[in-house]
Protein backbone atom coordinates (compact mmCIF):
# COMPACT_ATOMS: atom_id res chain seq x y z
CA UNK A 1 0.00 0.00 0.00
CA UNK A 2 1.18 3.22 -0.95
CA UNK A 3 2.43 5.71 1.68
CA UNK A 4 0.03 8.59 2.09
CA UNK A 5 0.68 12.16 4.29
CA UNK A 6 -2.07 13.49 5.82
CA UNK A 7 -1.88 17.48 6.38
CA UNK A 8 -3.70 20.50 7.54
CA UNK A 9 -3.14 23.61 6.27
CA UNK A 10 -1.08 24.49 9.06
CA UNK A 11 1.09 21.85 8.82
CA UNK A 12 1.37 21.97 4.56
CA UNK A 13 3.21 25.55 5.16
CA UNK A 14 4.95 24.72 8.15
CA UNK A 15 9.15 24.94 7.76
CA UNK A 16 10.95 21.34 6.87
CA UNK A 17 8.65 20.65 4.21
CA UNK A 18 8.86 17.22 2.69
CA UNK A 19 8.19 16.46 -0.99
CA UNK A 20 4.53 16.12 -0.61
CA UNK A 21 4.19 18.80 1.63
CA UNK A 22 5.96 20.60 -1.15
CA UNK A 23 3.70 19.31 -3.93
CA UNK A 24 0.23 20.42 -1.32
CA UNK A 25 1.76 23.78 -1.09
CA UNK A 26 2.36 24.38 -4.98
CA UNK A 27 -0.71 22.84 -5.65
CA UNK A 28 -2.50 24.88 -3.23
CA UNK A 29 -0.98 28.31 -4.60
CA UNK A 30 -1.94 27.13 -8.46
CA UNK A 31 -5.49 26.09 -7.49
CA UNK A 32 -5.79 29.56 -6.02
CA UNK A 33 -4.48 31.62 -8.87
CA UNK A 34 -5.63 29.83 -11.88
CA UNK A 35 -9.56 29.85 -9.78
CA UNK A 36 -8.68 33.51 -9.33
CA UNK A 37 -7.92 34.54 -12.94
CA UNK A 38 -11.63 32.00 -13.60
CA UNK A 39 -13.37 34.19 -12.15
CA UNK A 40 -11.95 36.98 -13.52
CA UNK A 41 -13.31 35.32 -17.02
CA UNK A 42 -10.12 34.90 -17.49
CA UNK A 43 -9.77 31.04 -18.93
CA UNK A 44 -6.83 31.08 -20.70
CA UNK A 45 -4.46 31.70 -17.58
CA UNK A 46 -6.53 28.99 -15.95
CA UNK A 47 -5.98 26.28 -18.92
CA UNK A 48 -2.26 27.74 -18.41
CA UNK A 49 -2.11 27.21 -15.11
CA UNK A 50 -4.11 23.87 -14.71
CA UNK A 51 -3.48 21.01 -17.43
CA UNK A 52 -6.45 18.27 -16.99
CA UNK A 53 -5.69 14.68 -17.52
CA UNK A 54 -7.27 12.72 -20.42
CA UNK A 55 -9.71 11.04 -17.86
CA UNK A 56 -10.19 14.22 -15.79
CA UNK A 57 -13.84 13.96 -14.53
CA UNK A 58 -16.24 17.42 -13.39
CA UNK A 59 -18.87 17.01 -10.63
CA UNK A 60 -20.44 21.08 -10.79
CA UNK A 61 -21.46 22.52 -8.19
CA UNK A 62 -25.30 23.56 -10.38
CA UNK A 63 -25.23 18.89 -10.22
CA UNK A 64 -26.24 17.15 -13.22
CA UNK A 65 -24.34 14.42 -15.01
CA UNK A 66 -20.69 14.24 -14.59
CA UNK A 67 -18.46 16.22 -17.12
CA UNK A 68 -15.34 14.64 -18.30
CA UNK A 69 -12.69 15.98 -20.14
CA UNK A 70 -13.62 14.98 -23.53
CA UNK A 71 -17.06 16.78 -23.02
CA UNK A 72 -14.83 20.22 -22.98
CA UNK A 73 -14.30 21.91 -26.03
CA UNK A 74 -12.54 25.17 -27.18
CA UNK A 75 -15.89 26.34 -27.21
CA UNK A 76 -17.27 24.54 -23.92
CA UNK A 77 -13.72 26.58 -22.57
CA UNK A 78 -14.95 29.94 -23.92
CA UNK A 79 -18.52 29.61 -22.44
CA UNK A 80 -17.11 28.57 -19.50
CA UNK A 81 -14.85 32.39 -20.04
CA UNK A 82 -18.01 34.40 -20.28
CA UNK A 83 -20.15 32.78 -17.69
CA UNK A 84 -17.63 34.23 -14.80
CA UNK A 85 -17.16 37.74 -14.62
CA UNK A 86 -15.42 40.12 -12.40
CA UNK A 87 -15.23 38.08 -9.81
CA UNK A 88 -12.39 37.87 -6.51
CA UNK A 89 -11.38 34.67 -5.00
CA UNK A 90 -10.23 33.23 -1.69
CA UNK A 91 -9.41 29.45 -0.93
CA UNK A 92 -9.40 28.38 2.60
CA UNK A 93 -7.23 25.06 2.64
CA UNK A 94 -9.29 22.21 4.91
CA UNK A 95 -7.13 18.96 4.52
CA UNK A 96 -4.79 17.97 1.99
CA UNK A 97 -3.74 14.09 1.30
CA UNK A 98 -0.83 13.41 -0.67
CA UNK A 99 1.41 10.49 -1.75
CA UNK A 100 4.13 10.12 -4.61
CA UNK A 101 1.61 10.28 -7.38
CA UNK A 102 -1.19 11.54 -5.70
CA UNK A 103 -2.69 14.95 -4.33
CA UNK A 104 -6.33 15.50 -2.68
CA UNK A 105 -6.95 18.99 -1.41
CA UNK A 106 -10.04 19.46 0.62
CA UNK A 107 -11.10 23.17 0.38
CA UNK A 108 -13.51 26.23 0.75
CA UNK A 109 -13.73 28.39 -2.01
CA UNK A 110 -15.22 32.04 -0.77
CA UNK A 111 -15.63 34.19 -4.29
CA UNK A 112 -17.74 37.00 -5.27
CA UNK A 113 -18.28 37.60 -8.49
CA UNK A 114 -20.75 37.39 -11.58
CA UNK A 115 -22.12 34.19 -12.57
CA UNK A 116 -23.81 33.49 -15.67
CA UNK A 117 -25.12 36.78 -15.58
CA UNK A 118 -26.54 37.21 -12.51
CA UNK A 119 -25.37 40.22 -10.32
CA UNK A 120 -22.32 39.82 -8.30
CA UNK A 121 -22.85 37.86 -5.09
CA UNK A 122 -21.11 35.83 -2.59
CA UNK A 123 -20.60 31.80 -3.17
CA UNK A 124 -18.56 29.45 -0.82
CA UNK A 125 -18.28 26.30 -2.13
CA UNK A 126 -16.97 23.12 -0.94
CA UNK A 127 -14.54 21.78 -2.96
CA UNK A 128 -12.48 18.45 -3.18
CA UNK A 129 -9.03 18.51 -6.07
CA UNK A 130 -7.47 15.39 -6.70
CA UNK A 131 -4.43 15.57 -8.81
CA UNK A 132 -2.07 13.18 -9.85
CA UNK A 133 1.31 13.25 -11.30
CA UNK A 134 2.25 12.74 -14.99
CA UNK A 135 5.99 12.46 -15.77
CA UNK A 136 7.02 15.67 -13.85
CA UNK A 137 3.61 17.45 -14.04
CA UNK A 138 0.70 17.31 -12.16
CA UNK A 139 -2.93 17.14 -13.65
CA UNK A 140 -5.89 17.59 -11.82
CA UNK A 141 -7.88 14.79 -12.37
CA UNK A 142 -11.58 15.49 -10.80
CA UNK A 143 -12.90 18.33 -9.53
CA UNK A 144 -16.00 18.28 -7.30
CA UNK A 145 -18.14 20.72 -5.65
CA UNK A 146 -21.02 21.91 -3.89
CA UNK A 147 -22.19 25.64 -3.01
CA UNK A 148 -23.61 23.49 0.77
CA UNK A 149 -21.00 25.31 2.81
CA UNK A 150 -23.28 27.16 4.95
CA UNK A 151 -25.09 23.66 5.35
CA UNK A 152 -29.09 22.90 4.59
CA UNK A 153 -31.58 21.43 6.70
CA UNK A 154 -32.26 17.73 6.25
CA UNK A 155 -35.51 18.45 4.69
CA UNK A 156 -33.89 20.48 1.93
CA UNK A 157 -31.57 17.86 1.31
CA UNK A 158 -34.14 15.28 0.94
CA UNK A 159 -35.77 17.12 -1.55
CA UNK A 160 -32.66 17.85 -3.79
CA UNK A 161 -32.10 14.33 -3.51
CA UNK A 162 -35.28 13.35 -4.85
CA UNK A 163 -35.46 16.06 -7.46
CA UNK A 164 -37.17 18.88 -6.73
CA UNK A 165 -36.23 22.40 -7.37
CA UNK A 166 -37.94 24.29 -4.88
Amino acid sequence: MPQVARSSSAAAQAGGRSASDQAVVALVQRSKEANAALLRGDVEEYRASVKLTDDFTLMSPFGGTVTRGSDITGERWAAMGRFFRNGTFAQELVESYSSADLVVLVTIERAHVEVGGLPAQDWALRVTLVYRREEQDWRLVHRHADPLAAGISLERSAALARGEAN
